[in-house]
C-alpha cells in the first residue's frame, strides 16, 4: 500500500472516530434531557404530598398558637378551632379520596381540596383521560364523597414509576 493511501485510510478513521464521538455526546445530551423531564413528573406526586403536608403542618402550627393565645370560649378561639377541625376533615377526606382512585387501578393519584372554597382537583397518573376513566372518578367522587359536581376538576399528569 502507497503512502498515499495509508494516509487517506488513517485520516478516515480519524474522521470517523471524532464522527463518533459528537454523535455519543449530542445523544448523551438528549437522553439525559429527557430522562430529567420523567424523573421530575415521576416525583411530582411525592413533592405534591410532601409539600401539602407542610403547608398543613404549618397551618396547623399557627392554628394551635392561636388558640393557645386566646381565652376558651373566645371568638377568636372559636375561628381557629373550626378552621384547624376544617382543615383535618379535609385532610381526611382527601386521604379517602386518593385511596378510592387508585383502587379503580390508577399508579398515583393525588387529591386537593380548597380550605377557602368547595374545588376538588384530582391530578391521576395517567397518560391520557378518556370518558371511561372520567365518569368512574367522577361517580368516586360525587356518589361516594358527596361533592359537588360542578366543583369537581380531573387532570392527567403522565409519570413512568
Amino acid at each position: 500500500m502507497s503512502k498515499k493511501k495509508k494516509i487517506i485510510v488513517m485520516s478516515s478513521l480519524v474522521f470517523l472516530l471524532a464522527l463518533t464521538a459528537v454523535l455519543n455526546v449530542l445523544l448523551a445530551k438528549n437522553r439525559v434531557a429527557s430522562g430529567d423531564t420523567a424523573v421530575a413528573t415521576a416525583n411530582y406526586f411525592s413533592t405534591y404530598r410532601s409539600e401539602r403536608t407542610t403547608t398543613r403542618s404549618e397551618e396547623l402550627v399557627q392554628l394551635d398558637s392561636v388558640i393557645a393565645l386566646y381565652d376558651e370560649g373566645s371568638e377568636k378561639y372559636t375561628e381557629a378551632v373550626n378552621l384547624k377541625m376544617k382543615i383535618v376533615g379535609i385532610m381526611e377526606k382527601e386521604l379517602v379520596l386518593e385511596t378510592m382512585i387508585k383502587s379503580k387501578g390508577f399508579a398515583d393519584a393525588v387529591v386537593s381540596i380548597g380550605v377557602d372554597s368547595e374545588n376538588v382537583n384530582v391530578f391521576i397518573n395517567s397518560n391520557e383521560l378518556d370518558t371511561q376513566t372520567a365518569l368512574s372518578i367522577f361517580y368516586c367522587l360525587t356518589e361516594e364523597a358527596g361533592v359537588d359536581p360542578l366543583n369537581i376538576i380531573i387532570m392527567p399528569v403522565y409519570s413512568q414509576i
